[in-house]
């Protein structure tokens, strides 16, 4: 299922710290991440369209950025036992076929996704050499199937500010994706309540969802562009896709 960032981790907030695994066991440290500019934190998976689509590009990103004192994580967050494409085994395979240089990391219990209120894959996270958030949205405009390579500009544009040291932006365009895949029951309260339901009612195939009472989203202090500021009927061959 399409889902959108959440925007829950204001613009200025310390970002979570986190202790989490790479695919060989070798546990990875915030602070140690956490470059003299800063650091991109990115919640991504193996099988997503979404980030296969930006995954090469985000390899050659992150070597530029890493030139500029910004470091680079991913963190996958799926539910692993239903998703093994996304484990361990098939995760340094990925890495290194797009150029993955970065540290590739296991959210097993899925706390560092919540606490980053991530909902999509991929799902970006730019922090400033504080660890505070300077920028959450898109990679660039581009998506699966609409016959463009992604480029990473919006991201680019972010960092070059960041590092420039102007002011975060206010506005910014909701990065989006397959969502998270939660473990059952634990779902967040930001992953649709119907959705959530018909899961914990074991039915596998969801091809038509409409909320009762569809209502706009929460507006954050920072008004944020989205695709789409409304809950909207969802035609869905799987909720798991």
């Amino acid at each position: 299922m399409r889902v959108e960032s959440t925007f829950v981790l204001q613009t200025g907030a310390l970002a979570p710290e986190f202790s989490l695994p790479d695919a060989g066991g070798a546990f990875h440290q915030f602070p140690e991440l956490l470059g003299a500019g800063g650091l991109l934190v990115c919640f991504a998976c193996n099988h997503c369209p979404y980030v296969i689509h930006v995954a090469a590009s985000l390899g050659a990103w992150a070597k530029s950025a890493a030139a500029r004192g910004v470091n680079t994580v991913a963190i996958v967050s799926n539910d692993l036992a239903a998703f093994p494409q996304d484990g361990p085994e098939c995760m340094p395979g990925f890495a290194e076929k797009y150029g993955w240089d970065f540290p590739y990391l296991i959210d097993a219990d899925q706390s560092v996704a919540k606490a980053y209120a991530a909902a999509c894959t991929p799902d970006f996270f730019l922090l400033n050499a504080e660890g505070r958030l300077y920028y959450a949205g898109q990679f660039d405009d581009t998506r699966p199937k609409s016959d463009q390579v992604a480029t990473g500009d919006t991201l680019q544009q972010a960092l070059d500010a960041m590092l420039r040291g102007e002011p975060a932006p206010e506005v910014t365009q909701a990065a989006c994706g397959c969502n998270i895949k939660w473990l059952l029951g634990q779902e967040p309260s930001w992953f649709p309540v119907w959705v959530v339901d018909s899961r914990l009612r074991g039915y596998p195939e969801i091809r038509s969802i409409t909320p009762p009472s569809a209502k706009p989203a929460p507006q954050s202090p920072h008004t944020r562009r989205t695709r789409g500021d409304k809950f909207r009927t969802l035609t869905l061959s799987s909720y798991s896709a």
